[in-house]
């Protein structure tokens, strides 16, 4: 008789595999957290340094918008904020081993996936550094076949990624000035209105910085207020109008990229070659970034039993950066934006024209008469002062695997013994060059400093597997033992008394300092797992590490980390299975596990302290002609592992004929023993020493939804959807205390029963009518400390000892959108990210609002300040450097939308690529970090974790066109 056979697409075949710790998996058997972006997604992205390719791609994960500095990466947070004095950052794995070279070294070109592992179950083998959460880059490899030939070029345009501060004009500015001063006059030194609006006429001259610096050349300063209307007049005419950030910023800063990779290979050796090269400049002037590299793998399949291979990768990175920061003079971000609109660039005689040297050329203007940055212009530093990084880069993954999986070995099957070397070695030259005419080191004739420092690390394990398939049962064994080895040296010196156009040290004449130092960090580690596998439909894990530190004394030094975990596929149950044909896969999963950190920061640093529980001394104390030394910390042996405990469970399912897919997963996240410096009293002449002191709790969900909306033979249009939440609280201090003030701003706290760095400030309780003086909310207190009375009043010496506790950053949810559309050979992607809640205390625009200094200028917002006594308004009187209460007045909504990415392409039919033995060629377009809408023009909602805005390197978006042809 006939049989008639149907033939049922295998989905454990068709699984895809991720790479995880010490191995891969089936995703649909994972029973760990764990994303994969492949190299289709980061292609996408414009970016230098891999870190600015993950915003949006992952939920739970939540990135910084890195700045706009050509080069430079994001900061990564991986389901909350573990830590309050430890690293929150995620350990980055490269081929299998711990990478410690520079991020921004690495080739994106070069990358075939990154799977960022998310709780202990898929991060625990990982040990000491993955408790918040690792991210495995995976390169390229060579593979059997045709031999692939591929060149890509880009070129781009990069300018400001979002829109300034709103800033007022000239006339604007010369309005609140004069307002300013006769405010002054009339509340704090009880003038009367009249007699404070003659004397703020006759001074507003002097405070400008004398008629050089009126632009209005048809009125002198004592004429351009009208008395009568106590007004600029209106038909006043400006005879300059320069932007200072108009000057510094290119709009068009070009970006061009280079890719060519050789992949092939037969059944035995495969093998992978690739070169890059990148240019970009900054958006401010002066500054970019230049990196070539170049990267090689082989793989080799020698023997049955052995298998081989060696994965090298070199880069020189060139990076050009401004050395100045925070609110100094010399940082353009912080004089250029907020510059008074009345003052030149560029030198103005009387008349209000340039004023030109021998040559012609415009000259800067050095303000001697100019109440801010007198004898000095900040963007000078840019041209004659000079700071760069020479980085080079090299790094090489080596393996050697004994055994085989082949039936006519026996026992043997399965068994397998692996040796991998890896190995980070960065070498970075770095200069500052401060020039001898003008600036911050003029009196000295000019500074140069130059140095090295350099990293070298390796990692060395030993790993014995075995994987055997008995019947409906298969088990998966590892154990292992690793030890990892972590070194860094800096030399550096200062001189003074340059000669001009020589930037090196020797012909400087006086050495102002010397300096070295070393720092080593060793980890030695054993490790073991155990993954078995029922029918294909229910999965158990467990595995187990533990790591000794160098950080520790050695009575302290050893942590023992592990996670279990489980799946059960539902989808394959009989009873799913043969009533259920739509369902592809449901799968309910459970891990739970303990992960370690032992990465504390040195105090008000972002670098690692790798000698957590012993003093030190200051040797720099000389006692007449011997050596003299100050204790400056004292030792703690007890101090040992900050603990992560982390419970994890979710489902995942794919539906018709996987066209739609759905994830959620819940977490749990206790971080116990939290690293901190303990506080002591100031008498001991000591701020506090390290232990272990402190929990705090992240829980929360992510979940995502994919749809093949439609599909057909000429179109294809894919939507996913993301949302993730995070709610933090901080459960335990130091037991003498439930408050201590957040390391990174006075303006926040960390509390107990609050989330880490909440804002404890004044509160605003709006504008008196009658004076227009802030007003804010104040309270009394009895002998215990408990609120009596509550009311609201002026005093903002009152208001600064009334402070409430009023929300953090964390958003209430973000997550992100995006979709993907082809037809034929067009395709275009989209990319867009959101987040909703938390707030940011917006210091730049405070300081816009309340200027401090001569030459400082005004928000727009202050023109619907209070003018006279009725007027209601929510901006007070407009003064300069007012006494204030910080409140929450300048406390933003932190929600925004961002386009992050719009790509198109056109991928030319095959028919007419076969002759010029073309496989693939498409040309495309592409806008990175294209727009960002927000609640303030000028804030980086992205800018930090923590909540807060600096004078810091805008970030940036770029405009490329590119080519991508395989042969």
């Amino acid at each position: 008789p006939a049989v008639t056979v149907r033939l049922r697409p295998s989905e454990s075949a068709l699984d895809e595999v991720i790479v995880v710790a010490y191995g891969t998996a089936k995703k649909s058997s994972f029973t760990g957290s764990a994303a994969v972006i492949d190299n289709k997604k980061l292609e996408k992205r414009t970016v230098s340094n891999i870190t600015k390719a993950l915003d949006g791609q992952v939920p739970g994960v939540v990135t910084t918008s890195g700045g706009g500095q050509p080069g430079d990466g994001a900061s990564i947070r991986i389901r909350g904020y573990a830590s309050i004095n430890a690293s929150q950052s995620p350990l980055y794995v490269v081929d299998g081993v711990p990478f410690d070279g520079s991020v921004n070294s690495i080739n994106p070109a070069d990358i075939e996936s990154m799977t960022v592992l998310k709780d202990a179950s898929a991060g625990a083998l990982y040990g000491a550094r993955g408790a918040n959460g690792v991210i495995i880059i995976t390169t390229k490899r060579g593979k059997a076949g045709h031999t692939d030939v591929n060149v890509k070029a880009t070129y781009g345009w990069s300018s400001r990624a979002f829109k300034r501060y709103d800033m007022v004009g000239q006339k604007d500015f010369v309005q609140l000035s004069y307002e300013a001063l006769r405010n002054r006059y009339v509340f704090n030194n009880n003038y009367t209105w009249e007699a404070a609006k003659q004397q703020a006429i006759a001074d507003l001259g002097a405070n400008m910085g004398g008629e050089i610096y009126n632009p209005f050349k048809n009125y002198t300063w004592a004429t351009i207020i009208d008395p009568g209307t106590e007004r600029v007049r209106p038909d006043a005419v400006s005879a300059w109008n320069e932007n200072w950030m108009d000057v510094i910023s290119k709009k068009n800063a070009p970006r061009q990229e280079y890719q060519f990779s050789v992949t092939g290979g037969n059944d035995k050796t495969q093998s992978m070659l690739s070169f890059g090269y990148l240019k970009e400049k900054g958006v401010l002037v002066n500054t970019g970034f230049e990196r070539f590299s170049a990267r090689g793998a082989i793989d080799s399949q020698a023997k049955e039993w052995l298998k081989a291979g060696l994965n090298a990768s070199l880069s020189m990175s060139k990076q050009n950066y401004m050395v100045y920061d925070a609110s100094s003079n010399s940082n353009v971000w912080y004089s250029a934006q907020f510059m008074a609109p009345i003052y030149p660039v560029y030198m103005k005689d009387i008349e209000g024209k340039d004023v030109p040297d021998a040559f012609g050329n415009r000259q800067l203007d050095y303000g001697a008469t100019r109440p801010k940055l007198t004898n000095f212009n900040s963007i000078g530093t840019l041209y004659d002062d000079k700071s760069y990084f020479n980085n080079d880069n090299a790094g090489a993954r080596t393996y050697l695997t004994l055994g085989s999986d082949k039936e006519s070995y026996g026992w043997l099957q399965g068994l397998k013994l692996t040796l991998n070397l890896g190995a980070d070695y960065r070498s970075q030259n770095f200069m500052e060059y401060y020039n001898m005419f003008h600036g911050n080191f003029s009196n000295k004739g000019g500074l140069i400093e130059k140095g090295n420092n350099r990293i070298f690390s390796y990692t060395f394990n030993q790993l014995l597997t075995y994987k055997r398939r008995f019947e409906d049962h298969t088990v998966d064994v590892l154990a292992g033992h690793e030890s990892y080895a972590y070194r860094y040296n800096l030399l550096y010196g200062d001189k003074s008394g340059l000669v001009e156009g020589l930037y090196e040290l020797n012909p400087a004449t006086t050495v102002d300092g010397t300096g070295s130092y070393r720092k080593d960090y060793r980890i030695e580690s054993y490790l073991a797992r155990l993954n078995y596998n029922f029918r294909e439909k229910y999965y158990f894990d467990a595995s187990f590490r533990t790591d000794a530190s160098s950080r520790f004394h050695k009575d302290n030094r050893w942590g023992n980390f592990w996670s279990v975990g489980a799946n059960w596929r539902i989808s394959e149950e009989d009873f799913i299975k043969d009533n259920a044909e739509w369902l592809n896969n449901l799968s309910l999963k459970v891990s739970y596990g303990i992960q370690g950190n032992d990465d504390i920061l040195e105090s008000g640093s972002s670098s690692s302290d790798y000698y957590l529980w012993q003093s030190f001394y200051d040797l720099t104390w000389p006692n007449a002609g011997l050596g003299g030394a100050v204790v400056t910390s004292l030792e703690n042996k007890t101090v040992t592992w900050e603990k992560n405990a982390n419970f994890n469970t979710g489902i995942e399912s794919h539906w018709l004929d996987n066209r739609l897919d759905f994830s959620f997963e819940f977490f749990n996240r206790k971080t116990t023993d939290l690293l901190l410096s303990f506080p002591m009293a100031l008498s001991t002449g000591f701020l506090g020493y390290n232990a272990n002191v402190g929990d705090m709790v992240n829980r929360g969900f992510e979940t995502s939804l994919s749809g093949l909306i439609l599909t057909n033979q000429d179109w294809k249009w894919r939507l996913t959807l993301t949302a993730s939440k995070v709610n933090n609280k901080v459960t335990n201090l130091t037991g003498d205390t439930d408050e201590i003030v957040d390391p990174s701003s006075s303006l926040r706290v960390i509390k107990v029963g609050k989330e880490i760095s909440t804002y404890y400030l004044s509160k605003s309780a709006g504008v008196d009518p009658a004076t227009g003086a802030q007003l804010y909310w104040v309270y009394d207190k009895d002998d215990k400390g408990n609120i009596t009375k509550e009311y609201i009043s002026s005093n903002y010496q009152k208001a600064a000892n009334s402070k409430y506790y009023l929300g953090s950053r964390i958003p209430k949810l973000f997550g992100s959108i995006g979709t993907e559309l082809s037809y034929r050979g067009i395709d275009l992607s989209v990319l867009t990210t959101y987040s909703l809640g938390g707030k940011i205390y917006d210091g730049l625009y405070a300081g816009s609002m309340n200027i401090m200094y001569n030459g400082d200028t005004w928000h727009k917002n202050q023109l619907r300040r209070w003018q006279k006594p009725g007027d209601i308004t929510d901006v007070p009187r407009v003064e300069q450097n007012p006494a204030f209460a910080s409140n929450d007045r300048f406390l933003v909504d932190a929600s925004y939308f961002a386009i992050k990415n719009i790509t198109l392409g056109y991928t030319l039919p095959q028919s007419l690529l076969q002759k010029a033995d073309i496989k693939s060629l498409r040309v495309f377009g592409t806008l990175d970090n294209f727009a960002l809408f927000s609640h303030l023009h000028g804030l980086d909602p992205q800018y930090n974790f923590t909540g807060g805005s600096g004078y810091s390197y805008a970030p940036s978006k770029t405009i490329s066109i590119g080519l991508d042809i395989h042969f």
